[in-house]
C-alpha cells in the first residue's frame, strides 16, 4: 500500500478545514501585521520631518514639492557639425575622340597609373598626310603670287604720278595760252585710268593676301587633324576602364578612355541651412570611412547656392590620398570643427516639454522658485546631452521636474553631477 497518496490527503483536508472553519483567525493574524507595519513606518517619516531645517519646515507645511536637482557649470566645448557624406575623385574626364578613324595603338587595362601626356588612343592617319602636303603646295603657289601683284601696283602707282605730272603740265600751259583744252582733257583721263590700274593693283594684292591667308588656314587644319590622332592623359591618374581596343573605328565623340584622379580625394557633405554658418573655408575636418579608417583634410569649397530640394549646402574636403586607398564612392561620416561654445552636461532624463512643446528643463532659482529655459540639444553622449541656453551656472531639476510648473515653490535636495 502506498503512502504518499494518503499523506497528500491528510494535508489537503487539514488546509480546507483552516480556511473553512478558522478564517477569522486567519484575518485577525493579517490585520496585526499590517498594524505592525505601518507602526514601524511612522517613526521613519517623523525622525525625516525632525531633521529638516526651519526654513524647510516651514516650505513643507506650505505644500512646497521635494525636489533633486543637480547644480551644473557650462564648459566650452568642441562644437563640431556632423554630416554623413561620401568620397569624391578630385578629377574625372572621359577622353573622346575629335576625328574619325581606327585605332593602332595596344590597349591600357583598367587600373593602370597614367602620367600627364602618356598616350591613350592613336588613329590610322589615313590620307591626312597627303591633304597637309597638299594644303602647303597651296600655300607656297599663294605666297609665290604675292610679288607679282605687289609688282603691279607698284607699276600703277608709278603710271599715276606720271599721268599727274602730266595733268600739272598741261595745265600750266594751257593757263599761259600754251597748251589746247583737248591736251588738258587727255591728260586728266589718264590720270583716270592710272587710279583705275592703281584700285585694280590694289585688289589683287588683297587677293593674293587672302589667297595666302587661306592656305596657311588650310596647312593649319591638315595640321590639327594629324594632332588630334593621338589622343593623351590631361593629367596624372587611373583608368577607370580599358582604353579603345586597337582595330575599333572610332568616330567623333566616341569614348577612348575615363581617367580618375585620387590624389587628392574629395570628401563631398552637404550641410543643413541652419549650420552652414559655422562651417568656413579652411577649417580643419575630419572623416570616419566605413572601412574604420580616419582621415584628416581642410575645407577647400563651401557653395553659396542651396540645394532647391533639399535645402542644404554643398561643402568639399580635400584628403591627402598619396596611397590610393581611398576609393571614389566611400561612404563616410564627417566631422568639421567649428568655434567652441559653453554647453552643459546633463541627464537625457532631466529634459522635458513646456505647453506648447518646446524642449527645455526646468531650473530652480536662489529663492526655489521653478522656472523653465528652453534649450538647445547640441549632441548626445555616452555620459549626458550637452545643451546650451542655460545660465553659465544652474540647479537644474533632475527627479520632479513632471510634477511642477513654473513659480512653483521647491525643496531641492543636491545631487552630485
Amino acid at each position: 500500500m502506498r503512502i504518499l497518496p494518503i499523506l497528500t490527503a491528510i494535508l489537503v483536508a487539514a488546509f480546507l478545514y483552516v480556511l473553512v472553519f478558522e478564517r477569522d483567525l486567519l484575518t485577525s493574524a493579517r490585520e496585526t501585521d499590517v498594524a505592525t507595519a505601518e507602526t514601524e513606518t511612522i517613526p521613519d517619516t517623523a525622525d525625516a520631518e525632525s531633521t529638516d531645517t526651519p526654513a524647510v519646515a516651514e516650505a513643507r507645511a506650505a505644500g512646497a514639492i521635494s525636489v533633486v536637482v543637480i547644480e551644473s557649470e557650462a564648459k566650452t566645448i568642441n562644437s563640431a557639425v556632423q554630416l554623413r557624406g561620401l568620397t569624391e575623385a578630385s578629377r574625372q574626364v572621359e577622353l573622346r575622340a575629335e576625328t574619325s578613324g581606327q585605332v593602332v595603338s595596344e590597349p591600357l587595362r583598367r587600373g593602370s597609373f597614367v602620367n600627364a601626356g602618356d598616350l591613350m588612343c592613336q588613329l590610322d592617319p589615313g590620307t591626312r598626310e597627303s591633304s597637309l602636303a597638299e594644303a602647303r603646295a597651296r600655300l607656297a603657289e599663294a605666297k609665290a603670287g604675292g610679288p607679282a601683284s605687289e609688282a603691279r601696283l607698284s607699276e600703277a602707282q608709278a603710271g599715276l604720278d606720271e599721268a599727274l605730272i602730266n595733268e600739272n603740265a598741261a595745265s600750266a600751259l594751257a593757263e599761259d595760252g600754251f597748251a589746247s583744252d583737248t591736251r588738258v582733257a587727255q591728260t586728266r583721263a589718264l590720270v583716270q585710268a592710272a587710279r583705275s590700274a592703281v584700285q585694280s593693283a590694289e585688289s589683287g594684292l588683297s587677293s593674293a593676301q587672302a589667297a595666302i591667308q587661306a592656305a596657311e588656314a588650310g596647312v593649319a587644319a591638315a595640321q590639327k587633324e594629324i594632332e588630334r590622332l593621338k589622343m593623351t592623359a590631361p593629367f596624372a591618374g587611373l583608368l577607370e576602364a580599358d582604353t579603345a581596343e586597337i582595330g575599333s573605328l572610332l568616330q567623333a565623340g566616341s569614348l577612348c578612355a575615363t581617367i580618375i584622379q585620387l590624389d587628392p580625394i574629395k570628401l563631398v557633405g552637404f550641410v543643413p541651412e541652419i549650420d552652414v554658418s559655422r562651417v568656413e573655408v579652411g577649417a580643419l575636418a575630419g572623416a570616419r570611412l566605413v572601412s574604420g579608417q580616419e582621415v584628416q583634410g581642410r575645407v577647400t569649397f563651401l557653395s553659396r547656392q542651396a540645394d532647391l530640394t533639399t535645402r542644404t549646402f554643398r561643402v568639399e574636403i580635400e584628403v591627402a590620398n598619396a596611397d590610393m586607398s581611398i576609393r571614389d564612392g566611400q561612404t563616410a561620416d564627417i566631422l568639421i570643427s567649428a568655434a567652441g561654445t559653453l554647453a552643459h552636461l546633463l541627464p537625457g532624463s532631466a529634459l522635458t516639454l513646456d505647453d506648447e512643446g518646446t524642449l527645455g528643463v526646468r531650473i530652480a532659482d536662489p529663492d526655489n522658485i521653478t522656472r523653465f529655459v528652453p534649450v538647445t540639444l547640441q549632441r548626445d553622449t555616452l555620459d549626458g546631452v550637452l545643451v546650451t541656453g542655460l545660465p553659465e551656472t544652474a540647479r537644474v531639476i533632475v527627479v520632479g521636474q513632471e510634477f511642477v510648473t513654473d513659480g512653483v515653490v521647491v525643496i531641492p535636495t543636491v545631487r552630485e553631477s
